[in-house]
C-alpha cells in the first residue's frame, strides 16, 4: 500500500472525520499510530525519531512505541499518557480521514468532547483484559449526544487474552447492551492488537474465529454523508466589513446550507429582510457559496446586522428564543449552579445566561435519569436555560452549528461546560409586556431624588444589617422612599424554602435581585442587607439594573471580629459544628475586587460608617 502525499486529491475520494476514545490505556493512540506506519504515512526522519523516542520513553521493550508518533507533547511522552485532542490525516486508495486521538482520563474528558463535536464516526477501544469500564459508557454517550452515529467497537490488545474468540463476544455483548437506547445508526465490532497489527490494516492469521472485516475496511465502508449543504443556510455574522464609505459586508463561515446572489435572506433576531448581492472573497466573486466557505456578503438593502446575528434563508428560519432545553456536559470542578449567571457563546455570539433548573442528570453506566440540584466535573444533565435576551438556535440533532453552546465561567474566562440543545422553550407565548402609562422617570421626579440599589454585604457580623438601618433612617428624615430588604426577613417569606446550599444561595440572592430592580423601577432607594458570598451572584444584580443604580457597600470586617461579636451565636454553634456551611467557617467568601464603598470597623460605631454611604450617595447625585 502507498502513501498519497497530495491531501486534496485524497480528499476527492471521500473523507472521513473519526475520533478514537474510551478509557485509559486501552491503545487509542498506538491504534493511530499503526494506521500511520501501515499506511506509510512516517517519514524517515519521523521514523528515526520514533526510534529514539522509544528507547527513552518507549513501554514496549525493543519494539517501536507507536504511541509516540501522536503523542507530541513533552508531558505526554513522559507520562505516557495523552492528555490533548492531536490530529492526523491519513488515506488509503479508497477514502482519506482525519483522525482524532483523545484523551481517556477523565479529568480531561473536555477534550474528548472537542474532539467528538468534529467527527462523524467513532473507534471507542476496550482493552480486552478489562471489558467495558465507565469511561468506555461515558465516552460512548457523548459521543451519542454529540450526534455520532456510527461506532466501531475495537476491542485492542487482543493478544493478551490469548486471542480469545470468547472472551471477544462477551465484551461485544456486554457493549451492544449497554448502547442500545443510545441509538448508533451502526455498531461494527472488531478484535485487534493495535501493537502488532492485528486487524487493523491486514488480517490477523491467528483469529480464525473472526469473519468480519478490518478496522480499515470498516472504516472504508462506512456511508457517511455530508449532510450540511443539504441543510438550511446559516451564516453566523463575525464582522462587519466597512473598509470604506462605500462597502459594507458581512463576513463568516457559511456554517449550513448554499446560498448564491439574488437568494432572500432575512435577519433571524430582527426579522429584516433583504436580498443577496454579492458573494465575495480575496480571490473575487462567487457565484455561490457553500458550507464551510469563508465569505464576505453584500445585501442589497440598508439592514442593520451586527456581529452574532445570524443569517438565513426566509423562508427556512431559525427559532429565536430567551428559553430553551438542553443536554449539558460540566468541564470544570466548581459545581454547576441553578440560577448563577454564566457567559454563553453559541454561533459568533456572547450573551449572559443562566441555568434556571436542572432537570436531571444522567448515570453513565445505567443511563437512568438521577434527581439532582447541580452538576459536578464531567456530569452530563438536561437543563432548562435562560438568556438575557434571543438568541438564534436549532435543535443540535438538525444542526450542530447552530445547536451547539458552550458556557464561561464570567471570572476565571475557563469553558465550563458545553451544551447540545434540546429545542426552545415557549412557556410565555401568551404573555407579553404590558405597556405602562407611568414609568421609571417619571416615578424619579415625583420622588425628587435618584433610585438605587445599596447592597451591603460582609460576613456574619460585620455589621451590615446595622449599618443599613441607620442609612435608612437618615434618608428616611430626608423625605427619600426607601425600602429595606434584609438576609432574615426575606427566608421569612419570600425565600423560606431556600436552604444554605451554595445552590440555594445562588436562588436566593437572584430573587432578592429581581425584587430590588422592581423597587428600583418605583423609584425608590432599596438597601439589600445580605452576606452574598459569591461574586458571581453580587454581579449579576448588577447587571440588572442601569449604570450607576447599583452601589456596592463592602463591610470589611475581619473574620475574628466577627466571631468576637457573634451577635446572634452562629459562629460558636457553625464551629461545634451545628451548623453546616456557615459562610467564613465551613464555606468560602469572596470579597468585592471593586466596590463603591468599603466600610471598616470605626472607633466611632456604625454611625460614622453610615455617614460614609450617605456621602457616597451625594457624591453620585443620587440624593441632594
Amino acid at each position: 500500500m502507498t502513501a498519497i502525499s497530495d491531501t486534496a486529491a485524497a480528499e476527492r475520494k471521500g473523507l472521513l472525520r473519526f475520533l478514537t476514545c474510551g478509557s485509559v490505556d486501552d491503545g487509542k493512540s498506538t491504534l493511530i499510530g499503526r494506521l500511520l506506519y501501515d499506511t506509510q504515512l512516517v517519514l524517515e526522519d519521523q521514523l528515526v525519531a520514533l526510534e529514539r523516542d522509544s528507547r527513552k520513553h518507549g513501554t514496549t521493550g525493543e519494539d517501536l512505541d507507536l504511541a509516540l508518533l501522536v503523542d507530541g507533547l513533552q508531558a505526554e511522552r513522559e507520562q505516557g499518557i495523552t492528555i490533548d485532542v492531536a490530529y492526523r490525516f491519513f488515506a488509503t486508495p479508497r477514502r482519506s480521514f482525519i483522525v482524532a486521538d483523545t484523551p481517556g482520563h477523565e479529568q480531561y474528558t473536555r477534550n474528548m468532547a472537542t474532539g467528538a463535536s468534529n467527527s462523524q464516526a467513532a473507534v471507542i477501544l476496550v482493552d480486552a483484559r478489562k471489558g467495558v469500564l465507565t469511561q468506555t459508557r461515558r465516552h460512548s454517550y457523548i459521543c451519542a449526544l454529540l450526534g455520532i452515529k456510527h461506532v466501531v467497537l475495537a476491542v485492542n490488545k487482543i493478544d493478551l487474552v490469548e486471542f480469545s474468540g470468547e472472551r471477544f463476544h462477551r465484551i461485544v455483548a456486554d457493549y451492544l447492551a449497554f448502547a442500545a437506547p443510545l441509538q448508533f445508526d451502526s455498531v461494527g465490532s472488531i478484535p485487534l492488537s493495535a501493537r502488532f497489527g492485528d486487524n487493523v490494516i491486514r488480517r490477523s492469521e491467528r483469529m480464525g474465529w473472526y469473519e468480519g472485516p478490518t478496522l480499515i475496511e470498516q472504516l472504508e465502508s462506512l456511508e457517511v454523508g455530508e449532510e450540511l449543504e443539504h441543510k438550511p443556510l446559516r451564516f453566523p455574522v463575525q464582522w462587519v466589513n466597512r473598509p470604506n464609505l462605500d462597502f459594507r459586508g458581512f463576513a463568516g463561515t457559511v456554517a449550513s446550507g448554499v446560498v448564491r446572489p439574488g437568494d432572500r435572506l432575512v435577519v433571524a433576531a430582527s426579522g429584516r429582510e433583504s436580498a443577496v448581492q454579492r458573494i465575495v472573497t480575496a480571490d473575487g466573486d462567487l457565484p455561490e457559496a457553500r458550507a464551510g466557505d469563508a465569505i464576505t456578503l453584500t445585501l442589497r438593502d440598508e439592514v442593520d446586522v451586527a456581529r452574532g446575528d445570524v443569517l438565513a434563508h426566509a423562508d427556512a428560519r431559525p427559532e429565536v428564543v430567551d428559553q430553551f432545553a438542553a443536554e449539558v456536559l460540566w468541564m470544570i470542578e466548581e459545581p454547576m449552579l441553578p440560577g448563577r449567571s454564566y457567559l454563553m457563546r453559541i454561533g459568533t455570539r456572547y450573551v449572559p445566561a443562566r441555568v434556571t433548573s436542572l432537570k436531571h442528570k444522567t448515570d453513565v453506566n445505567t443511563l437512568e435519569h438521577i434527581a439532582a440540584k447541580t452538576l459536578g466535573l464531567n456530569e452530563i444533565g438536561l437543563c432548562n436555560l435562560s438568556t438575557t435576551s434571543p438568541v438564534v438556535l436549532d435543535p443540535y440533532a438538525e444542526n450542530r452549528a447552530t445547536g451547539a453552546f458552550v458556557l464561561i465561567d464570567r471570572f476565571t474566562n475557563a469553558t465550563a461546560g458545553a451544551g447540545m440543545i434540546r429545542f426552545g422553550l415557549r412557556r410565555a407565548t401568551n404573555i407579553h409586556r404590558q405597556a405602562l402609562l407611568i414609568d421609571k422617570a417619571a416615578r424619579t421626579r415625583l420622588n425628587g431624588h435618584r433610585p438605587a440599589v445599596l447592597w451591603f454585604t460582609g460576613l456574619s457580623g460585620s455589621g451590615k444589617s446595622t449599618v443599613a438601618n441607620i442609612v435608612e433612617r437618615e434618608l428616611h428624615a430626608l423625605g427619600v422612599h426607601t425600602y429595606m430588604l434584609d438576609g432574615d426577613n426575606v427566608r421569612h417569606g419570600l425565600n423560606r424554602d431556600l436552604g444554605f446550599t451554595d445552590a440555594d444561595r445562588v436562588e436566593n440572592i437572584r430573587r432578592v435581585g429581581e425584587v430590588a430592580r422592581l423597587f428600583v423601577d418605583s423609584g425608590a432607594i432599596v438597601l439589600c442587607s445580605f452576606i452574598s458570598p459569591f461574586r458571581a451572584e453580587r454581579r449579576m444584580v448588577r447587571e440588572l439594573l442601569e449604570a450607576g443604580e447599583f452601589i456596592e457597600v463592602f463591610l470589611d470586617t475581619p473574620l475574628d471580629e466577627c466571631k468576637r461579636r457573634d451577635p446572634k451565636g452562629l459562629y460558636a454553634r457553625a464551629l461545634e459544628g451545628k451548623i453546616k456551611n456557615f459562610t467564613g467557617i465551613d464555606s468560602p467568601y469572596e470579597p468585592p475586587e471593586h466596590a463603591e464603598v468599603v466600610l471598616t470597623p470605626s472607633p466611632l460605631g456604625p454611625q460614622e460608617e453610615a455617614q460614609r454611604v450617605l456621602e457616597a450617595l451625594r457624591e453620585r447625585q443620587i440624593i441632594a
